[in-house]
């Protein structure tokens, strides 16, 4: 069946095509003008003026910082929060930060050390992902056990994926580009074609095809197949870290707290982001909070002792030596300016 444009089921079509693929930070002055906060003000409350922008509408996946809102956690570290919502209309995270419009921004780590190699001054101060959404979803089928089998079968991909996942399945799996088919984040094809596979995120496009195929998909993250990077990062300026750390270090804090709150007790953040995207329901809100938990998006590795936002300089070399491998970056990048360790790792009793 054909979705409105603006259905939530689109809406999350719409998500994976216009926010994973990296941008270049041109955009128009009269926005900018219109948008700008490039320096953090104080309100007539006392409180620091701080905006905060998302990936895409209010959902499940963005609940912490919500939740902090919500709760007063960023009231109770001096900061007056405003989050504003991606979209299919708004610019890239990193046109809105380089022009001030946002002061933090949710990133991610390919795309952090891509901007280095463009010389924009921008930094990852956390992740609250330790891995990436990403997945492959196939059909039912007893000779596909591992994402291995799906060598030589059509996979639905957006062009995105060509800056991203892509390289490290041809260079990990054998896959070809003769497998690639153009994904338009519809699930029609692949539901049409039993034999084929599709992108997606765990948190959204497995539950539409559960909901439109009526049977449950085959669903591979490939964060667990060797697709190693951050995922939904705390980005900012690096002029903000040099002049203004306390911010940066209370904005880290209270958005931590706000996700710990959110995972313990969710309802005061899903309120909010069904207040700020009234297409968002109760159940897709409620299926996204369960596969983040069930695939250990956000509390797994060096996050389980050091605390959700945890990042390692281990990790990010792992990324960059990755990227290099497979001809997504340029060996000579100085990977190591692309984030900061100094607002996290401070371990779990640190947010308690």
């Amino acid at each position: 069946m054909n979705q409105p444009p603006f259905s939530s089921t689109a809406i999350y079509r719409l998500s994976r095509r216009q926010f994973i693929q990296y941008s270049c930070i041109g955009i128009s002055s009269s926005f900018l003008a219109a948008c700008a906060n490039s320096n953090p003000a104080s309100s007539t409350s006392g409180l620091d003026k701080v905006t905060f922008g998302t990936n895409w509408l209010a959902q499940a996946e963005h609940g912490g910082f919500y939740q902090a809102i919500a709760t007063g956690i960023y009231k109770n570290h001096g900061l007056d929060v405003t989050i504003k919502m991606g979209g299919p209309q708004v610019p890239s995270g990193t046109q809105l930060l380089m022009g001030g419009a946002v002061d933090f921004f949710m990133g991610y780590g390919i795309d952090a050390i891509n901007g280095l190699a463009q010389g924009i001054p921008k930094i990852t101060v956390a992740a609250i992902f330790q891995k990436d959404p990403q997945c492959i979803i196939s059909h039912p089928n007893p000779a596909i056990k591992t994402l291995a089998d799906l060598k030589g079968k059509p996979i639905y991909v957006s062009a995105a994926a060509n800056l991203n996942y892509w390289p490290m399945l041809k260079a990990k799996y054998g896959f070809t580009d003769d497998q690639k088919r153009p994904y338009n984040f519809n699930p029609a094809p692949f539901l049409a074609d039993k034999n084929s596979a599709q992108q997606g995120y765990i948190t959204s496009e497995p539950f539409a095809i559960e909901k439109q195929g009526g049977f449950k998909p085959l669903v591979f993250l490939l964060a667990d197949y060797g697709y190693q990077t951050y995922a939904t990062t705390i980005e900012t300026k690096k002029e903000l870290v040099e002049k203004n750390p306390d911010l940066v270090q209370r904005f880290v804090d209270a958005s931590i707290k706000g996700w710990y709150s959110y995972l313990e007790n969710p309802q005061p953040g899903n309120e909010l982001i069904k207040k700020e995207n009234p297409e968002m329901t109760d159940e897709q809100i409620a299926y996204g909070i369960q596969k983040l938990n069930e695939y250990g998006v956000i509390l797994s590795g060096e996050a389980e002792t050091q605390g959700i936002g945890a990042m390692t300089a281990a990790k990010w070399q792992l990324l960059f030596d990755n990227m290099v491998k497979t001809g997504l970056s340029q060996p000579n990048i100085n990977y190591e300016d692309a984030f900061n360790l100094q607002f996290v790792n401070k371990g779990r009793n640190y947010y308690s």
